[in-house]
């Protein structure tokens, strides 16, 4: 065993516009190639364009659509014996952001549109109202956690 310390996790500091944490966890997300400044300017654009469309703030409507998509359990393969189970297991709140912004990104990217900051701003502000490949993303993830509850016994044994 090993006897070094266990690494922290770290998490990235708050935005310069929106003073918020959710903010650069999606312009992280966003970023490729490192270019943080394509990225960031992508998150900024997509938040004016909600608050444009919906006279709402737009980081109210992304942190609305993060919590709408985070999903409460998931499954994870559990090898016992011979056989694999998928074993539902509760998300822990960042795991659950995490995974949230991660579905948010996919399906915004597999949408159809002018731009990245306009469909991300579409998916935001879908999954905002409860609509959205996101969101089916997450009822498909439960609907496979309460088809497989049968197994949830198998978590407690290590």
């Amino acid at each position: 065993m090993s006897r070094r310390k266990r690494s922290r996790k770290r998490l990235p500091g708050a935005d310069s516009v929106y003073n918020s944490y959710l903010v650069s966890l999606l312009s992280l997300r966003v970023l490729k190639n490192g270019k943080k400044k394509l990225a960031d300017r992508i998150v900024y654009k997509a938040l004016e364009l909600i608050s444009e469309k919906t006279n709402t703030d737009g980081l109210i409507t992304l942190e609305k659509a993060v919590q709408n998509v985070s999903p409460i359990v998931e499954l994870k393969p559990k090898r016992i014996g011979g056989a694999t189970y998928q074993v539902p297991i509760e998300v822990k709140r960042l795991r659950a952001t995490n995974l949230a912004l991660k579905w948010l990104l996919r399906y915004s990217r597999e949408r159809a549109g002018k731009n990245m900051s306009f469909k991300l701003a579409r998916e935001l502000m879908d999954a905002s109202k409860g609509i959205g490949s996101s969101i089916r993303r997450r009822e498909e993830v439960h609907r496979m956690a309460e088809a497989n509850k049968a197994f949830s016994y198998f978590k407690a044994r290590k």
